[in-house]
C-alpha cells in the first residue's frame, strides 16, 4: 500500500530512470532545424567529422546528441520516418547497454539505428542480432538505407554463406545476423589454422532484437558443432555383449520415468567383465579416466532395457529407424545422440554408423557475455528482469509508449472442460467475423492450432492456403469480410511466409490462428499492411503507370478496411490457454493496441489446460460443480487472474533456477574454453613458436625424470631402464641412460641437462635442414592440430561426466563441486597429454614435401529448438538427397515431417511414382498447394 502511494507521489523507479533522458531529448530536438538545413553531402560528411573527434579523444556520450540528430534526419530523407521522442529515449537506453522494453508497434527496428550508428563510429563493428534469417535480411535492407546514406557499410550474415562472404560482412560497420550464425561463426573461427581465415573481428557491441526470446528461450539449449568420430563399432559390440549377462538384481528399472541404473552388484559384475576385456584404463570403473566407458555402458543398458523394437524403433533395410512416440511415424534421417543410436545398432546387430563427436560447443549465455557492451530490445522483459540482471548484468528499462495504450485487457474465462472452452471460442469468432473485427488467436502449440482449425472447418469456415504470397489479393475486399468465412493458420515454420500472413492479420474480419511465438518481428497494422501486400501482389509488375494505379488501389482498400476494423473495436487477441510464462502471454496481448489503436484481449481457459491441471484442477472442478456451474458457463473474476499469475510466477522461478544450474556447469567448461581459444589465437599470432615448443619439450623431460628418479634417491634406486624406455618412446632417442646411472656422482639434474641437450640438438638439426620458415609452419600446425584433437576428446569426456556426476549426490557430495574438481583434473591431464604428443610428433617429424594447410574436419551445426525438441539447423540425409535433386528446403522439411524419405525420387508428372503422400505435404505435382487441397482432395 505504502509502495503504491510513494509511486504516485514520486513516480516509480522506472519513471525516474526515464526522466534522466529527457534533457538530452530536448537537446536533440533543438539540433533538428540545423541538421535539416544541411545538404545530403554535408549530412554524410558528419560521419567523418564524428570519427575524427573520436580519434581526438571525444567519447561516444559527447557525440550522442549530434549523432542521434544525424540519424533522425537520415531516416526522414531515406525512409520518410521521423524518430519519436520516446524512440530517442529507447536509443539512449540501448546505448547505455541496457534492455529497452518497448510495446509492439513502437518501432524498435527504427530505434536501434540510433545507438548502432553512434557505436559504429568507433570502428570496431556493431552486431544487430535477430531471431531468423528473414528478419536479418529484411532489417539490413530496410534500415541499411539510413546507414549507407550516412556513409556506413552494412553486412548481413545468413545461413549458407561461405567464409569469404562472412569475412566481408563482419568487416562492415554494421552487421545484421541471427544468434545461431554468430555463435557458430565464433566456434568455427576457433577451429581455423590461420588468422587470415577468421570471420569475426571481435565482440565490441551487440543489440539483441527480441532479447527475451534469444537470451532466455533459445538459451535453454547450447550451440553444438559436431563431426563424425572414428569407427568404434568393436567397442559398442563388445559392451553390448556384456548387458545380457546382467540379471534383474543387477539394475533398477523405472519404466514410468524411463530410467535404468546399475545396482552395486551390477557395477561389480560389469567392472569385472570390462577389466577382463581390457577396456578399463584404471581398476575402478568410476575413476574419472573411465568416464566415457561408464557413459557407453549406461547407453547399452538403456538400449536393452528401455527401448523396444517395433515400438520405439524398427529395423528396416539394415538400419535402426526411430518411431515418433506422438505420431507413430517413422523418422528416417533422425538419430539418437550421445551413442544411444549406436548402442541400439549393436543390440540389433546391424551396421554401426559412426558416432558424431562434439567438436565445439557454447551456450548463448556465454557467447553473448563476451561482448564488451550488450543491449537488447523487446516488448516483454520486465517479468524476467531478475534473470537478465543475474545472468547478463542487463538492466531492464520500460520505455513509455508514444500514444497511450487503449487496449482493454479483459478477465480470463474459465470453463470446466476443453470442449466447452472451444465451443465458446468458436461462438466469439463467429461474432467477430460478422461485425468485421480482426482476431488473432494464440495457441501454445502447433497441434492445438490444428485442433482449433478442424473445429472451425466443421462450422463451415474455410482454411486458406497462404503458401502463395498473392493469396491475400481480394480476400478481404471491402464488404466481403463480413460474409467470407476464411481463416489462416500460422505455425511458425517458414519465417518469410509467416511475416506475410501476420502482416495482414489486422484486415477487417481476418481470423489468424498462430502459435504464440509466430510472426514476432512483424507489425500487425489495422486494415492490413499495404506495403507488404504491394510487394507480394505486384512482384511481377514493372514500375510504371499500371503499377502505381494498382498500388494506390491496395492502399485505398487497406485504408477503408482500417476504418471498418476501428469501428469493430480494433484487433481482438484471443488466448486459448495460459502459457507457463507470463511473458509469452504478454507478448500475445501486446500484438493489439498498436500506436494508440483500440483493441481487446481475453484468455479462455479450461480445467483440462496444462497450467490449470498442474495447480489443483480436481479440487477446483468439485468446487465449481458445488457452486452450480452449468455446462457451457464460465467463471470470470479478477481473483482467478491473480491466482494464475502467482502460479506462473512459481513456474518461472523454477525454470530460472534450472537454467541457472545448467549455466553453473557450463561456466566450468567456459573457463577452460576461453583458455584454449585464447591460446590458439596467441599461437596463430606468434611469428615463431620455437620457444613455446622448447618449453613443452623440457616440461615433458622434467616429468619423465621426476617419475623415474625419486627425489634424493641413490642412483641404484633409480628406474634407469624405465626412463630409457620412456625417452625412446616419447623422444625417439636411444640414449645410454642406464650407463649414466652407473657414473660416480651423477645426479638427477645432470640427467635432465643431458636430455635437454640431446633433444635440443635434434631440433636444431631439423631447423638447419628445413629452414626456419618451414619449421615454424610445421611446429604451429602440429601444435594447433594436437590442441584441437585433445580439446575435442576433452569435450566428450566432460559431456559424459556431466551425465553421471549427479549420482555423487547420493553420497552426500555436491555434484557441482565434484564436477569442478574432476573437470580441473581432466584439464590438467589434457595439458600433460598435449605436451607429450607435440614433443613426440616434432621429434619424429620428417618433411619430404612442401607442407600444406591442415584441413578442417567435416562439420555439422546443431541447435535444438527448446519448444519442439527438433534440430533447427542440422542437415539430415533426406535433406541432402533433396538438395541434390533440386528440391527446396521447405518441401524437404514437409517431407521429413511426414516421415517419407523416398519422396525425393518422385516424378511430379507421374503420380505412379509418388507412393504414399502425407495429407499436409506439398503436392508432388509442384502446384505449391498441400496434397489434401490438390490431387489428394477428398471427392
Amino acid at each position: 500500500m505504502f509502495g503504491a502511494l510513494a509511486s504516485k507521489l514520486f513516480g516509480s523507479s522506472n519513471d525516474r530512470k526515464v526522466k534522466i533522458f529527457r534533457p538530452r531529448v530536448a537537446t536533440i530536438n533543438d539540433l533538428e532545424p540545423a541538421f535539416a538545413a544541411l545538404t545530403d553531402d554535408e549530412l554524410r560528411a558528419k560521419t567523418a567529422e564524428f570519427r575524427q573527434r573520436i580519434a581526438d579523444g571525444a567519447s561516444l556520450d559527447d557525440l550522442l546528441p549530434e549523432a542521434f540528430a544525424a540519424v533522425r534526419e537520415g531516416a526522414k530523407r531515406t525512409l520518410g520516418q521521423r524518430h519519436f521522442d520516446v524512440q530517442l529515449i529507447g536509443g539512449m537506453v540501448l546505448h547505455e547497454g541496457k534492455i529497452a522494453e518497448m510495446k509492439t508497434g513502437e518501432g524498435k527496428t527504427l530505434v536501434a539505428t540510433l545507438p548502432v550508428y553512434l557505436n559504429a563510429l568507433a570502428g570496431k563493428g556493431v552486431h544487430v542480432v535477430t531471431v531468423n534469417d528473414y528478419l536479418a535480411k529484411r532489417d539490413a535492407e530496410w534500415m541499411g538505407q539510413i546507414y549507407r546514406f550516412l556513409g556506413l557499410t552494412v553486412g548481413t550474415i545468413v545461413h549458407g554463406m561461405d567464409d569469404d562472404e562472412r569475412h566481408a560482412a563482419y568487416a562492415c560497420d554494421v552487421t545484421y545476423a541471427t544468434n545461431n550464425e554468430l555463435g557458430f561463426d565464433y566456434l568455427r573461427d576457433n577451429m581455423k589454422y590461420d588468422l587470415g581465415q577468421l570471420s569475426q573481428r571481435g565482440h565490441a557491441y551487440a543489440i539483441v532484437d527480441e532479447v527475451d526470446s534469444i537470451l532466455i528461450d533459445e538459451a535453454r539449449t547450447p550451440l553444438i558443432i559436431s563431426g563424425p568420430l572414428d569407427d568404434r563399432s568393436d567397442f559398442y559390440n563388445t559392451v553390448d555383449k556384456f548387458v545380457p549377462n546382467l540379471e534383474k538384481s543387477d539394475y533398477d528399472l523405472d519404466e514410468k520415468q524411463r530410467i535404468v541404473v546399475m545396482t552395486e552388484a551390477g557395477t561389480e559384475k560389469m567392472e569385472r567383465m570390462l577389466r577382463e576385456a581390457g577396456l578399463l584404463k584404471t581398476e575402478d570403473l568410476y575413476d574419472v579416466e573411465n568416464v566415457s566407458v561408464v557413459h557407453h555402458v549406461n547407453q547399452a543398458l538403456r538400449a536393452h532395457k528401455l527401448f523396444t523394437r517395433d515400438k520405439d524403433y524398427i529395423v528396416r533395410n539394415g538400419e535402426v529407424v526411430i518411431i515418433d512416440e506422438f505420431t507413430g511415424r517413422m523418422m528416417p534421417g533422425r538419430r539418437y545422440s550421445e551413442g544411444l543410436h549406436q548402442a541400439l545398432e549393436a543390440k540389433e546387430q546391424v551396421a554401426i554408423q559412426p558416432e558424431n563427436q562434439t567438436l565445439a560447443t557454447i551456450t548463448f549465455q556465454n557467447y553473448f557475455r563476451m561482448y564488451a557492451k550488450l543491449a537488447g530490445m523487446t516488448g516483454t522483459a520486465l517479468t524476467e528482469a531478475d534473470e537478465f540482471m543475474d545472468i547478463y548484468g542487463l538492466e531492464v528499462v520500460e520505455v513509455p509508449t508514444n500514444v497511450k495504450v487503449a487496449r482493454n485487457d479483459e478477465d480470463d474465462e474459465v470453463y470446466r472442460t476443453a470442449a466447452e472452452k472451444y465451443a465458446a471460442i468458436i461462438e466469439l469468432l463467429k461474432e467477430c467475423k460478422a461485425k468485421g473485427q480482426p482476431v488473432l488467436v494464440g495457441t501454445t502449440s502447433i497441434e492445438k492450432s490444428e485442433t482449433l482449425a478442424e473445429l472451425l472447418k466443421k462450422e463451415g469456415f474455410i482454411q486458406k492456403d497462404f503458401s502463395d504470397p498473392t493469396a491475400f489479393a481480394g480476400l478481404f475486399d471491402d464488404d466481403a469480410s463480413a460474409t467470407d468465412r476464411v481463416f489462416a493458420v500460422l505455425n511458425a515454420r517458414y519465417h518469410e511466409q509467416e511475416a506475410q500472413i501476420v502482416s495482414q492479420a489486422g484486415a477487417a474480419g481476418a481470423i489468424t490462428i498462430a502459435t504464440n511465438m509466430a510472426g514476432r518481428g512483424t507489425d500487425i497494422q489495422l486494415g492490413g499492411n499495404p506495403e507488404m501486400r504491394i510487394k507480394a501482389e505486384l512482384a511481377d509488375l514493372e514500375p510504371g503507370e499500371e503499377y502505381d494505379r494498382r498500388a494506390a488501389e491496395i492502399r485505398a482498400q487497406c485504408a477503408r478496411m482500417k476504418e471498418r476494423a476501428l469501428k469493430a473495436g480494433g484487433l481482438f487477441v484471443l488466448g486459448t490457454e495460459r502459457h507457463e510464462s507470463r511473458r509469452i502471454d504478454n507478448q500475445l496481448r501486446g500484438r493489439s493496441g498498436r500506436q494508440g489503436d483500440p483493441g481487446r484481449s481475453r484468455f479462455f481457459l479450461s480445467l483440462d489446460d496444462d497450467l490449470m491441471r498442474i495447480f489443483g484442477s480436481d479440487r477446483l472442478d468439485g468446487m465449481l460443480q458445488k457452486l452450480g456451474l452449468k455446462e457451457g458457463e464460465a467463471i470470470v473474476h479478477p481473483w482467478i487472474n491473480k491466482a494464475l499469475e502467482k502460479a506462473q510466477g512459481k513456474v518461472e522461478a523454477r525454470n530460472f533456477d534450472a537454467r541457472k544450474n545448467i549455466l553453473k556447469y557450463d561456466d566450468v567448461m567456459n573457463d577452460q574454453r576461453r583458455v584454449i581459444f585464447s591460446q590458439r589465437i596467441e599461437l596463430m599470432k606468434d611469428e615463431n613458436v620455437a620457444e613455446t615448443v622448447k618449453a613443452m619439450r623440457h616440461a615433458v623431460i622434467d616429468e619423465l625424470v621426476a617419475k623415474h628418479i625419486p627425489a634424493n634417491a641413490y642412483p641404484e634406486q633409480w628406474d634407469a631402464k624405465g626412463l630409457h624406455e620412456a625417452v625412446t618412446q616419447v623422444m625417439a632417442l636411444d640414449l645410454p641412460i642406464e650407463d649414466w646411472a652407473k657414473e660416480e656422482g651423477i645426479a638427477d639434474e645432470e640427467v635432465r641437462e643431458r636430455l635437454f641437450k640431446a633433444t635440443d640438438a635434434v631440433m636444431d638439426g631439423k631447423l638447419e635442414a628445413y629452414g626456419p620458415e618451414i619449421m615454424t609452419y610445421v611446429e604451429k600446425s602440429i601444435l594447433l592440430q594436437a590442441l584441437d584433437h585433445f580439446w575435442r576428446e576433452h569435450l566428450v569426456t566432460l559431456e559424459h561426466l556431466r551425465h553421471v556426476i549427479g549420482l555423487r549426490g547420493y553420497g552426500q557430495r555436491d555434484p557441482l563441486n565434484e564436477y569442478k574438481s574432476e573437470a580441473f583434473t581432466l584439464f590438467q591431464a589434457l595439458l600433460d597429454r598435449l605436451r607429450e604428443a607435440v614433443t613426440a610428433q616434432l621429434m619424429r617429424v620428417e618433411i619430404v614435401s612442401q607442407p600444406t594447410q591442415p584441413e578442417l574436419p567435416e562439420m555439422h551445426g546443431h541447435h535444438i529448438d527448446p519448444t519442439t525438441g527438433l534440430d533447427e539447423v542440422a542437415v539430415d540425409p533426406v535433406a541432402r538427397a533433396g538438395r541434390a535433386l533440386g528440391i527446396s528446403a521447405e518441401d524437404i522439411a514437409a517431407l521429413d515431417a511426414a516421415g517419407i524419405a523416398e519422396a525425393v525420387d518422385r516424378d511430379p508428372a507421374n503420380p505412379a511414382t509418388w507412393g504414399k503422400v502425407g495429407r499436409n505435404e506439398p503436392c508432388p505435382c509442384g502446384s505449391g498447394k498441400k496434397y489434401k487441397h490438390c490431387h489428394g482432395r477428398l471427392s
